[in-house]
């Protein structure tokens, strides 16, 4: 997953309610929207195959899977408290906690490393980053992208971000604008790098600039309050996060372009089938055990999600995208429900 400012409307996303009769008598089911984006990984295949409806249908709940376009939509859709979890990279959880948004990161979708990269446009003059002075970049504002460009330019290649022309763009615009030739260069990830690397070249990636900051990540948020009501809810949900990313943890080669699940992938969020095993390989997925220990959600405030929210957020303070940091972001990581998933 607009620049890092207030978040701005709200989202006019219906919550509704089913009534569907189990065996002579009814069952309310309520209705909840889910946010994601185009983003690669096990959790989609279970969304497309029918893993979460089948695992929900007796909490009592039935989601709505919504996809949107960009990180800043999902933090305005989860600050207006109609949509109760949402698919979000680091930078903009970091950011939408900063601004009271009240939601705890509960499961890391993937470390992003080599996924995202900046990418220049064959003929565009580019071929080291300190090329980009002058030259027009496309990049998802309030996303890992957005941050890791920020840190490239200013902390790695000792470029004032004020030198490039750094456009808002959301990953279909990018590759439109691509194809046009109206940008000279982009920072994004799967299916839209795969489609732009087809005449283009990487110039750096968030693994290379991960190692002269923090890493960055994708993860699933959910709203505190909802999180606390709904405890069956949300322990049944997230072991069909764990099931899914332990099966491609042992199954991995058996995801080809021809498998069901990458196929499912390819029909939730476009792209083509090679292009979603070659984004899959760049990725790494951590199982239950590892999202639930303290190189990610557990530990408190020594958690790596922890640290990657203070981390961002004080660069954001410093490029004055917004205006402060919390003292302890240790509230806004849940590790509870990926512990319960890992037993």
């Amino acid at each position: 997953m607009k620049p890092f400012q207030a978040l701005k409307g709200i989202a006019r996303v219906a919550t509704v309610t089913a009534s569907v009769l189990y065996a002579g008598a009814a069952f309310a089911q309520t209705t909840i929207v889910v946010g994601y984006q185009q983003i690669v990984g096990p959790f989609v295949t279970a969304i497309a195959d029918g893993r979460f409806d089948e695992a929900l249908k007796d909490t009592g709940f039935k989601v709505d899977w919504r996809q949107f376009s960009s990180a800043g939509d999902i933090s305005t859709a989860l600050a207006s408290g109609n949509v109760p979890i949402g698919v979000i990279g680091s930078t903009g959880a970091a950011a939408a906690a900063t601004r009271g948004v009240d939601m705890q990161l509960f499961w890391i979708l993937d470390n992003i490393g080599k996924s995202e990269a900046l990418v220049a446009r064959e003929g565009s003059g580019i071929e080291k980053p300190e090329d980009l002075k002058g030259k027009k970049v496309g990049v998802p504002f309030v996303s890992t992208s957005h941050f890791h460009l920020l840190v490239g330019l200013e902390k790695v290649w000792n470029i004032d971000p004020r030198e490039v022309d750094i456009l808002n763009m959301k990953p279909p615009q990018i590759v439109a604008a691509w194809q046009r030739g109206d940008i000279d260069a982009a920072y994004v990830w799967p299916p839209a790098l795969t489609e732009i690397l087809q005449n283009g070249k990487v110039i750096s990636d968030s693994e290379v600039i991960g190692k002269e900051s923090v890493p960055t990540f994708d993860g699933i948020v959910v709203d505190r309050k909802f999180a606390a009501d709904n405890p069956d809810f949300m322990n049944a949900f997230t072991r069909v996060l764990a099931d899914a990313y332990a099966d491609y943890a042992q199954n991995k080669d058996k995801w080809t372009a021809d498998s069901d699940e990458v196929k499912n992938i390819v029909k939730l969020i476009g792209g083509s089938p090679e292009g979603a095993v070659e984004a899959l390989q760049l990725l790494v997925f951590p199982t239950a055990d590892e999202q639930a220990s303290d190189v990610w959600l557990g530990g408190g405030a020594g958690s790596g999600a922890v640290q990657a929210f203070t981390e961002s957020a004080r660069f954001l303070v410093e490029q004055k995208q917004i205006d402060h940091a919390l003292e302890d972001y240790t509230s806004f990581v849940n590790a509870d429900f990926a512990a319960s998933a890992a037993k």
